[in-house]
């Protein structure tokens, strides 16, 4: 996004790794091919299917000529990548992953383009034969702990939904306080075993979640108010935050990067550097051009003494064992012990 008023998606180019190979996608869908009983792909299959439906315009980002199709280092795994945009969607990107061990990882999110105060669809799901690890929402732009427009315009009418599914998929035990702040009274975060049952939940809640943020999006009126723009920008800018001095991007959906098994997935397969570059340049492409503000500007309880970002920093704060909210939505979490 160059200007307030671009839908334009910038794209930054990831050369070709002499190690990785790679392949382009078609114009409307992703490589398709299942590895296994249960597979992400048909999860963005759908979610591209409903978003056609819902717009017209939907069409490739320039980043799909670059980022398609990696294999892994040692040639077993592979990793697909599909990115869309459209009058408005900022970006609509996903990341699968698949290996011939059964462990999946889907880290799909559509960003609203800034002159629509939408919250971000995120889908953060990592599969294994034991475990699945889930984080689902619609993520606020803006404060729905403290404040209560933002609450009442995008997720009143939702919480019976997010109720619905907090019971099919339980709360998944300690989430800290800094990252509760990136989440709305419908998140699902959960942990479960693997079972057909469980997967069939899990993609029930996700064409639900989703089928829920196209409505919205569809009913959503363009903002013409620059100073309002301005702060859609800004709150996508600190959901997504980047530094160049950080480890990478603080990713919105968890915000505790050390616990994210995603990202760890991605240095394992294809190296340290080039798990920086899938994250910086397709999964946030554009971040640089949201703001400028440093993580300090935006959290200035995480400085240190001599003025660096504390590392553990997810250690300060209230820690929640159990869902912060009520079933009509009210944020209890400050009464917890």
């Amino acid at each position: 996004m160059e200007t307030l008023s671009s839908s334009s998606i910038i794209s930054t180019a990831i050369k070709p790794y002499p190690l990785l190979s790679r392949t382009k996608n078609t114009r409307f869908s992703c490589s398709m091919k299942v590895a296994s009983s249960f597979s992400y792909q048909k999860f963005i299959q759908y979610a591209l299917d409903e978003t056609k439906l819902s717009t017209s315009d939907l069409i490739p980002s320039s980043l799909q000529e670059d980022f398609s199709t990696l294999k892994s280092l040692d040639g077993k795994t592979e990793l697909k990548m599909c990115s869309f945009k459209a009058s408005k969607i900022r970006l609509l990107r996903s990341l699968s992953i698949e290996t011939s061990e059964g462990m999946q990882v889907l880290d799909f999110a559509v960003f609203p383009e800034a002159e629509f105060d939408l919250p971000i669809f995120c889908a953060n799901f990592f599969t294994s034969a034991n475990i699945n690890i889930v984080v689902l929402d619609l993520n606020p732009l803006h404060d729905v702990i403290n404040e209560t427009h933002y609450k009442e315009k995008y997720y009143k009418n939702l919480i019976p939904l997010g109720v619905k599914y907090s019971e099919l998929l339980p709360w998944g035990g300690k989430l800290t306080s800094e990252s509760l702040k990136f989440f709305s009274p419908i998140v699902i975060w959960t942990k479960f075993s693997s079972s057909q049952e469980n997967h069939n939940i899990l993609f029930s809640a996700f064409k639900d979640y989703y089928k829920a943020w196209l409505n919205l999006m569809d009913h959503a009126i363009e903002e013409t108010d620059h100073s309002q723009i301005s702060l859609n920008l800004e709150a996508q800018h600190r959901a997504i935050f980047d530094d160049d001095d950080e480890e990478g991007i603080h990713v919105f959906c968890t915000n505790e990067r050390s616990r994210d098994p995603g990202f760890h997935v991605l240095k394992r397969l294809i190296g340290e550097t080039h798990a920086k570059d899938v994250v910086k340049k397709f999964l946030f492409s554009g971040v640089k051009d949201l703001g400028n503000k440093t993580f300090l500007d935006y959290f200035p309880e995480y400085e240190s003494k001599n003025g660096s970002i504390i590392e553990k920093r997810s250690i300060i704060g209230k820690s929640f064992e159990k869902r912060p909210w009520n079933t009509r939505g009210v944020f209890i979490g400050d009464t917890f012990g």
